[in-house]
């Protein structure tokens, strides 16, 4: 049964979407509507109900991650290396300021091919300007995933296939991805060259 706060959420959203509503004996709010136009309406009908915020692009594969709870200790490992991806889909815009707006208010972005540290998103902004000239493209070869109740963590090695050159690049890395306006955001990006090479 909805809690009383929750059933009159869900009522309010509904008239807004027009939906019809029928009671049962328990008086409990049941729409007539399908599973779809609950969707349609960006209702989830737990305590940390949230709204989507606008896609990256309306072909993106993984929009689905704005709808996630603020629980990220909910999330399986694989969700949360799935944030990664709308990262990924994000250089693959080409446009430095989308790729900025993955990153939460407050971030900290430890880049590859930059000795400054990224601090706000002027800066974070100006590194991607350069490093998107590569078309690169990354996926996660190795990731150890921790989570807590707003934050998760995903550390290990990606590698990036440089798209104007084919060169590939293989790196560690650490994500911590924190809730924020709706969505999960990067709030500390660390990623650096594999080491042994220099030793």
């Amino acid at each position: 049964m909805f809690h009383l706060t929750t059933r009159r959420t869900l009522a309010a959203c509904l008239k807004k979407s027009n939906v019809p509503l029928a009671t049962n004996t328990a008086k409990t709010l049941i729409p007539k509507a399908t599973a779809s136009t609950l969707a349609a309406s960006s209702f989830f009908s737990n305590k940390n109900a949230v709204t989507s915020a606008p896609a990256l692009g309306a072909t993106s594969r993984h929009q689905f991650q704005r709808f996630k709870s603020v629980s990220a200790s909910s999330m399986s490992d694989k969700e949360v290396n799935d944030i990664f991806l709308l990262w990924n889909d994000a250089l693959a815009t080409l446009d430095p300021d989308t790729v900025a707006k993955r990153y939460a208010k407050n971030a900290i972005l430890l880049p590859t091919v930059s000795d400054t540290p990224r601090m706000d998103y002027d800066s974070i902004k100006a590194y991607f300007v350069d490093f998107l000239q590569k078309k690169p493209q990354g996926v996660l070869l190795e990731s150890k995933v921790i989570k807590g109740d707003d934050w998760a963590l995903d550390a290990g090695i990606y590698e990036f296939t440089m798209g104007a050159t084919g060169d590939k690049v293989k790196a560690r890395y650490t994500y911590l991805y924190n809730y924020e306006d709706g969505e999960w955001k990067i709030a500390h990006h660390h990623s650096s060259v594999m080491p042994e090479a220099f030793l």
